[in-house]
């Protein structure tokens, strides 16, 4: 797994005709992509303030390496001269890619269920790219066939205030910095990483994982136990299991999800829903787990499946998943996931930031406020 957010990450093999800026990979003829683009209709955008906006970077949605490279070791000048040389060539995909390309599937089926709808996600590219780079990134858009209309380029600024014009409900980059800065701003956002290997995810189901503490919870019960130890931590828990866990970073997110849950779910598709949401936590089930159940309650939210893992390893439940993408505050669980081939971001909130994990039978359970 890369975790040097500096770079880009890894992402799946490459198609014979996406690369990363080698020019082996260039289109032949560029022209013939559109030959036929005239006759595709595509749908409208919808409105910032009625869809579920995912704001992407084209360091997670592609792979940049090769330009990343040139950048930092030549300067902006040559990063943009060879940027403008090699527009005809699609960037490989990325770690969000295939998270994307769900979203994407999603919206379909929506479309033909709520035709008039703009309840639906809305992808908006955010770079920190010049706008000369612009006919690249639209060049590789059209070669995917992905659905993306917005595009935010900064040309070097910081995105932040741009997102909360986006009305975003979820910020997805390589910075860890801007990432940061996007959560104190309110903004649910993650930093993105890829395994060396990927497993394969559905094409049909969008899989969403959250840790809970520090994720979808405040990370209130993480501080009790790295101030006081595992049976204080317990004790806390069970003597407020009816007083509700404050929010974390992410639970918008995971209720802009379940909103669009039951758009099907009143199509009578709870069963076949192409949204599927998970709980993969490190709490025991009956020593811990009954207060995030019944904060989540309370919220009016739920998860399609709870994994209660008591400390255990997450890795062998998140390879049997298989999610789109996998969202925990601790980097310990985050490599656990890119280690059997899930796409993992880093959610950089909580006193989980100031104690690294440590590798001792007692700590089993810290992650085990997870």
């Amino acid at each position: 797994m890369s975790v040097d957010t500096g770079q880009d990450t890894a992402a799946a093999a490459a198609t014979n005709t996406a690369t990363n800026g080698d020019s082996r990979g260039s289109w032949e003829d560029p022209k013939d992509l559109y030959d036929n683009m005239g006759s595709i209709k595509k749908p409208k955008p919808p409105r910032p303030e009625n869809a579920v906006t995912i704001a992407v970077s084209t360091r997670v949605l592609f792979r940049t390496e090769t330009e990343q490279k040139i950048y930092e070791q030549k300067g902006i000048e040559d990063y943009l001269k060879y940027q403008v040389e090699h527009e005809n060539e699609p960037f490989a995909p990325g770690p969000a890619f295939p998270f994307v390309k769900a979203l994407e599937t999603v919206n379909a089926q929506l479309r033909v269920l709520y035709p008039e709808s703009e309840e639906l996600f809305d992808i908006v590219l955010v770079t920190y790219n010049h706008a000369h780079v612009g006919v690249r990134l639209i060049n590789t858009i059209n070669y995917h066939n992905l659905f993306i209309e917005r595009f935010c380029m900064t040309g070097g600024s910081s995105p932040i205030g741009y997102l909360k014009a986006y009305h975003t409900n979820l910020y997805l980059s390589a910075d860890s910095e801007k990432v940061r800065e996007a959560l104190e701003e309110g903004i649910a956002a993650a930093t993105m990483f890829m395994a060396e290997k990927q497993t394969e995810v559905s094409e049909t189901q969008l899989r969403v994982a959250f840790d809970g503490d520090a994720v979808l919870f405040s990370d209130e019960s993480e501080r009790i136990f790295k101030a006081h130890g595992l049976d204080k931590f317990f004790e806390h828990e069970k003597e407020n299991e009816n007083m509700l866990l404050d929010h974390g970073p992410l639970k918008g997110f995971l209720e802009s999800l379940g909103k669009l849950q039951k758009k099907f779910y009143a199509k009578g598709l709870r069963l076949n829903c192409p949204i599927r949401t998970y709980l993969v936590t490190a709490r025991s089930a009956a020593s811990s787990g009954i207060r995030a159940l019944k904060t989540l309650r309370a919220w009016g939210l739920e998860t399609d499946e709870a994994l209660f893992l008591a400390g255990a390893p997450k890795g062998p439940m998140l390879e049997k998943i298989r999610p789109h993408i996998y969202f925990d505050d601790q980097m310990f669980h985050v490599k656990g996931a890119a280690e059997v081939g899930t796409i993992a971001a880093h959610v950089p909130y909580g006193i989980a930031q100031k104690y690294p994990h440590h590798k001792n039978p007692a700590d089993r359970e810290p992650s085990s406020s997870k």
